[in-house]
């Protein structure tokens, strides 16, 4: 895909002002040059320009909030004094895998007052006797070469880094992330309580239907061992009153005998 087409798609629907990161990898350059990227991006503050088989950066257009730009991987060998004129903000610079072979071709990148990081892997002018030393000597206001400063230290991240994206915004996105989560955990403590609680009142509810009911069988009970005894009391009146009505002939008897006798 040619560089133009590509930076449409890029867009997508957006006006290029809107633009502050934009990623052209691998796509096929004008004869060597850039093309279809114009001073419209007045924004773009990352400039992606990977493998696209750059000769020259002579029509890069002004770019003046730019901050990064990758352009390894291609066959630049110098001309590099529009750098300074079209970038004047650019902070960090790619030009590894390119066909630079002298420190002479380095000089236009003092006028990069910003300029703190510098990568030249893969270029044949690290191959130099005190390659770095004469790059840091160039350009005295470098912080870093190749990833490294002039006592060897590694850059950190955020100085190797520049992406057109805010790592305040991040630190608060993972904070944010990290509240989100601690108020999930939070709502499922209270939801794990709530329902430990409603099933302890499911549970007490069930004890104290089951206490009713068993007092209810035992005024039952009750009820019926009352009953049962009055009903046995009532037998024994009843067989009492049955007796005395049997005895009440005999003595009749025995009256008339003792009439008789006398």
């Amino acid at each position: 895909m040619d560089m133009k087409k590509r930076i449409h798609l890029e867009l997508r629907n957006r006006t290029p002002s809107d633009v502050r990161e934009l990623v052209l990898d691998n796509c096929r350059s004008n004869e060597g040059k850039i093309e279809g990227l114009t001073a419209e991006f007045v924004n773009l503050e990352f400039l992606s320009l990977i493998n696209v088989g750059l000769i020259s950066v002579s029509n890069l257009p002004k770019l003046s909030k730019l901050k990064k730009l990758e352009l390894s991987d291609n066959r630049i060998s110098g001309a590099l004094d529009v750098l300074a004129e079209k970038l004047p903000n650019l902070t960090h610079l790619n030009l590894s895998g390119n066909k630079l072979k002298d420190i002479s071709t380095l000089e236009p990148l003092k006028k990069l007052d910003s300029l703190k990081s510098l990568d030249l892997f893969n270029c044949e002018v690290t191959n130099l006797n005190d390659y770095r030393e004469s790059v840091f000597k160039l350009l005295p206001r470098l912080t870093y070469l190749d990833g490294y400063d002039l006592e060897d230290k590694e850059a950190s991240d955020s100085d190797g880094e520049v992406d057109g994206v805010d790592e305040d915004d991040d630190e608060e996105d993972e904070d944010e992330d990290g509240e989100d989560f601690d108020e999930e955990d939070d709502d499922d403590d209270e939801d794990e309580e709530v329902e430990r609680e409603e099933e302890d009142e499911e549970v007490s509810g069930e004890e104290e239907e089951e206490d009713g009911q068993d007092g209810e069988v035992d005024d039952e009970d009750e009820e019926e061992e009352e009953v049962e005894e009055e009903e046995d009391d009532d037998e024994d009146e009843e067989g009492g009153k049955g007796e005395k009505r049997k005895r009440e002939p005999e003595d009749e008897d025995d009256d008339e005998d003792d009439e008789e006798d006398d």
